[in-house]
């Protein structure tokens, strides 16, 4: 009610400010000045540390990954490299077995001809007594059977062609 007896009196005047309005601008000016001094600076120089480390994770990542990049390069340079050995070294193996088997097979060859030159010449003085012992056997058996077949004893052809000698 007081205010709408004060405009009926016609004392108040709109564009001149009242006491509330000027109490609430010195409360809003205080509370902008506290907020200012002692709640901004405190989050700023969070955000200042955070902006900081991400551009140092930034950094970081971007040298990680240039070192990465330098790492594999060399990775691959030395992978090819020892493929190279490998391919050497597998061809080297290779090649000494080829000869270790050429040498193998020379040496087996020269046992093989050598146990069969052995064997030939064992087989033919076997086959030379065999010859003896069978013309022998022969001769008196031919003799045998010529007594038994005319009935009287007759010497074996040895034995007469003993005898003729001893008698000349």
């Amino acid at each position: 009610m007081s205010l709408a007896a004060e405009e009926e009196a016609g004392t108040s005047n709109f564009l001149i400010p009242n006491g509330t309005l000027i109490a609430c601008l010195l409360i809003f000016v205080v509370v902008l000045i506290v907020i200012r001094t002692f709640v901004v600076p405190p989050i700023l120089k969070v955000l200042d540390e955070r902006d900081a480390r991400v551009a140092k994770t930034v950094e970081d990542n971007k040298a990680a990954a240039a070192s990465y990049a330098d790492a594999d390069r060399e990775y691959a340079a030395r992978l090819k490299d020892a493929r190279g050995d490998a391919t050497g070294i597998r061809d080297e193996a290779r090649a000494k077995g080829n000869e270790h088997v050429a040498a193998a097979k020379s040496k087996a060859t020269e046992e093989a001809d050598a146990a069969l030159a052995k064997i030939s010449a064992d087989l033919k003085v076997e086959a030379d007594k065999a010859v003896t012992t069978a013309k022998q056997d022969v001769s008196r058996l031919s003799a045998t059977l010529a007594g038994r077949v005319l009935g009287t004893d007759v010497a074996p052809a040895d034995a007469g062609a003993k005898q003729t000698e001893t008698v000349n």
